[in-house]
């Protein structure tokens, strides 16, 4: 029998540990970076901690860089204390004129030294003021005394290498130092009564972790560990392993695993949002749905006659959200199915929707293509995001609208659609007198002839989709003015070109460029007592660039004749 060998494991443990002590050559550090927020303090203690920026621990006045013969006067060395005033009257320049601390301290003392040569003899100007750091990136106030001087770091050794090992041997550790300075300026994250509210993209959140939308992530089995996005409409379909024997102990295809964990209202919160079970859908094995009453709210998986009846083949949520973020109401619908012995796996389909409260769904102008006569769609893109459209349909793309007594100043707000099709022409007249001032006369101006918000985008079609960014097009702003120190605008003239697109028979009408030009001219200013009218227009002219279209071919056939290879026989 072969001698049994003995196999040693060594395990590497990787220690996360400060990095090596780092000090600057000129300047010792006089503050540092915030560390990790301190221990929360509450009640008068932490109301009474004092806050102030961190002190500097250089005295600028006797630090000098170009000091380098000792105990000598080096030249043109305004800071040296070894020269006095018989050499500073031999210097032409200072080579060093300023002397700071710290540079990344926001705020801190420079010491500025100058040369008086109108003085007889030349004299040396020492003063020390306070220096702005305008950079963003400046220590305004510090918590933690060894964020820029980090000690040397433990090595491990056989005495310390069970504490080591306690300390940094888990998947996660605290970094927070043995003591800290509280005498900084930074806020106590108890003093401060932060608000929460779900953004776009952040995972919804449930009271043991959050919303479950299994989806396929290497291959087409179902992973649960991807949350869903908060307005983010997912569907997604994968592969779940089950079998008869054992589907009643399945969490994946049972009811209560999709509907069990409350949502949290808003991220952070003791507000939780039940989700309710709005339809249930029972598909027989043949594919035949069945709707159930309401009263049947909740189906777990049951085992009979060699069948798993019950199980979950596809799960839709359906959110209610408000306006600022919050989680008001979670819906789920099943679609429950049966399965037999013989089937190993089945696919299950998930879904996921949000709708706003208290909003009415933006009306179309066509489908798809736009109708002559109804309001062109258009919205903004904030960005990361879809298109978010007004809506009422008479508050998207407008134009100003002329009034009776064609006042342009008493005419504000008042405005029009730009209805598709229709070239459209209004303005008013604006009576200028010596006292209007410029720039507040063309941001007047600018806001009557654009409105209190002018859009980003036009729909393309007359039923685009806010979240089919591509099936919008930008407006093109253009500007013509003069060369002339005092500009106002008096004409604003929107372009709309459009196509025929689709067949023959039925062509639809889409936009494909929306350009928007404001014209200005020059104001010149008028004597005491003389007043000026000018004509203010908005106009809107559709341009037609359908290419003409011909039924025919696309290229004309050709015949491909050929004659057999013993045609010519036996004569060839």
């Amino acid at each position: 029998m072969a001698a049994a060998q003995r196999v040693g494991v060594f395990l590497i443990i990787i220690f996360l540990l400060p990095p090596l002590r780092v000090a600057e050559p000129s300047v010792e550090a006089a503050g540092s970076v915030a560390g990790p927020a301190a221990p929360p303090e509450t009640g008068a203690a932490a109301r009474a901690r004092p806050r102030s920026a961190p002190a500097p621990v250089t005295d600028v006045a006797k630090l000098c860089v170009c000091d380098l013969l000792v105990a000598q006067c080096d030249a043109n060395c305004c800071c040296d204390p070894d020269c006095s005033a018989d050499d500073f009257s031999l210097f032409t320049t200072c080579s060093v004129p300023i002397v700071t601390g710290d540079s990344r301290l926001c705020s801190q003392k420079a010491a500025v030294y100058s040369l008086d040569v109108e003085a007889n003899p030349p004299e040396r100007i020492f003063k020390l003021i306070d220096q702005v750091n305008p950079s963003v990136f400046c220590i305004h106030a510090t918590n933690y005394e060894q964020a820029l001087s980090f000690s040397s770091p433990e090595m491990p050794t056989a005495e310390n290498f069970d504490q080591l090992l306690k300390r940094f041997g888990s998947a996660a550790f605290s970094a927070e130092p043995d003591n800290w300075n509280m005498n900084t300026d930074a806020h106590n994250p108890s003093d401060v009564n932060e608000t929460y509210r779900y953004e776009y993209g952040v995972p919804i959140q449930t009271v043991d972790a959050f919303l479950r939308l299994p989806s396929p992530v290497v291959s087409s089995w179902c992973s649960d560990a991807n949350p869903a996005g908060f307005l983010v409409n997912q569907a997604t379909k994968c592969t779940r392993s089950v079998s008869v024997e054992k589907c009643d102990n399945i969490q994946a295809v049972s009811m209560l695993f999709y509907i069990s964990s409350s949502i949290l209202a808003v991220p952070k919160s003791s507000h939780m949002v039940n989700i309710t079970v709005q339809s249930i859908v029972v598909q027989s094995l043949n594919g035949m749905r069945t709707l159930l009453n309401s009263s049947d709210a909740l189906r777990l998986p049951m085992i009979s006659d060699e069948l798993c009846i019950n199980i979950v083949h596809g799960v839709s949520y359906h959110i209610t959200y408000t306006d600022t973020g919050e989680i008001i109401e979670a819906a789920a619908s099943f679609v429950l199915g049966v399965i037999n012995k013989e089937v190993l796996s089945i696919q299950q389909s998930f879904e996921i929707s949000f709708t706003q409260v208290n909003t009415k769904p933006v009306p179309l102008s066509g489908n798809p293509g736009y109708v002559v006569g109804l309001p062109i769609r258009a919205g903004f893109r904030p960005q990361g995001s879809g298109i978010i459209q007004n809506a009422n349909k008479y508050g998207q793309l407008t134009i100003l609208q002329s009034t009776s007594h064609q006042d342009c100043l008493a005419a504000q707000g008042a405005r029009i659609p730009i209805l598709f099709g229709y070239n459209m022409i209004s303005g008013c007249k604006l009576r200028i007198t010596a006292a209007m001032k410029c720039q507040p006369l063309a941001q007047t101006l600018l806001d009557l002839l654009k409105g209190q918000s002018f859009p980003e985008y036009v729909a393309s079609f007359g039923n685009s989709q806010a979240q089919d960014v591509l099936d919008w097009v930008p407006i093109t702003h253009l500007h013509t003015s003069e060369q002339s120190s005092c500009q106002i605008p008096v004409s604003l003239e929107i372009e709309v070109k459009w196509t025929k697109y689709g067949s023959l028979v039925n062509p639809q009408a889409r936009i494909v460029n929306v350009t928007a030009t404001i014209t200005t001219t020059t104001l010149k200013q008028l004597p005491s007592g003389r007043e000026k009218t000018i004509p203010i227009t908005s106009s809107v002219v559709f341009t037609d660039i359908s290419s003409p279209a011909e039924p025919g071919y696309k290229a004309w056939p050709t015949i491909n004749v050929k004659l057999p290879f013993d045609f010519f026989f036996p004569f060839v």
